[in-house]
């Protein structure tokens, strides 16, 4: 029976004959063409070939230049734009972002010293100071602080007021004496010693002397806010300059804005006196001043003392 399962026609005998014929000639076929076909062989239109990569190039080189010429035309109109308007880079003032105000460094806590434009690390250092039981008994010793400029410090002594407080039963203070200040180095303590100096007064001196630089006459005391003529007259007689304590201007290095930052020098005499040392170069003396229109001769006086030439 199972030879039933194996019994082909002639037709279907052929058939499978056929197929595997076709089956050998395929796996041999598989084999040996590869050994017919050159793997090294180049495309048949070597001509064809070279002019696309030399188009390509072409594309590329010609895309090159053209970036080349607008970064060039860029930055071209860059210079352009910047010789047209530098006349207008110190137009405006930038702004503060602290404000100035009397303080005590023992008793101000690390937002004001922030207020105050003080780095955070700086009033962090201020604080550690002062939890360890140190104090600061005069303004020299605040300067020490780590982390405070000179700069810094100059701007912020005339503000610095230290409350001094005595350990013993409290004394009543001694009447006023007629002493001689000095207007330049003085504190508050030892202005209002002198009769007709009150806190106000005293703290007006030390305001205009931090905004000025010094004083450099007595008669600069008729600008202290609120000074009335009689007043004027009465502490005059026991007040006394000092002129080598003024801060000088470096005239020859300094910036438009800390120029027109001295209350005498307004902004358009400030552009005028940066705009003559470019063109001139370094300026020697009051004489080279005399060229700018927008100084007068009165201006030039006040502002002179307060320049230095080196």
């Amino acid at each position: 029976m199972w030879k039933d399962f194996f019994y082909f026609s002639k037709s279907q005998r052929a058939g499978i004959i056929v197929l595997i014929i076709l089956i050998i000639t395929v796996i041999i076929l598989n084999y040996t063409l590869t050994l017919f076909i050159d793997n090294n062989e180049e495309p048949a239109d070597k001509n064809f070939a070279a002019e696309v990569e030399s188009f390509r190039k072409s594309l590329v080189s010609v895309d090159s230049i053209r970036q080349a010429e607008w970064q060039a035309l860029a930055q071209e109109r860059q210079k352009q734009y910047e010789e047209k308007y530098k006349q207008f880079s110190y137009e405006t003032k930038p702004k503060q972002s602290y404000s100035l105000f009397a303080f005590d460094p023992n008793k101000i806590d690390s937002a004001g010293f922030v207020t105050l434009g003080l780095k955070p690390y700086i009033a962090s250092n201020v604080l550690k100071y002062r939890n360890k039981g140190g104090k600061f008994r005069s303004a020299s010793d605040f300067s020490k602080v780590y982390g405070i400029s000179k700069e810094k410090f100059d701007e912020l002594e005339p503000y610095i007021q230290i409350n001094q407080k005595k350990d013993s039963v409290s004394i009543k203070p001694e009447p006023k004496k007629n002493i001689i200040v000095e207007l330049n180095s003085a504190d508050t303590t030892l202005l209002m010693q002198v009769k007709g100096i009150g806190r106000g007064y005293a703290k007006g001196i030390i305001r205009f002397r931090g905004l000025t630089g010094g004083f450099v006459s007595i008669e600069q005391l008729k600008e202290i806010y609120g000074m009335r003529p009689e007043n004027y007259e009465r502490i005059k007689g026991f007040c006394i300059v000092n002129q080598a304590l003024v801060r000088k201007i470096k005239i020859n290095s300094a910036t438009v804005e800390k120029l027109n930052a001295h209350p005498y020098i307004s902004y358009y005499q400030a552009k005028a006196i940066y705009e003559l040392r470019r063109n001139k170069g370094k300026l020697k003396s009051k004489d080279d001043l005399n060229e700018i229109s927008e100084i007068s001769k009165e201006d030039l006086e006040k502002i002179y003392p307060y320049l230095s030439f080196e």
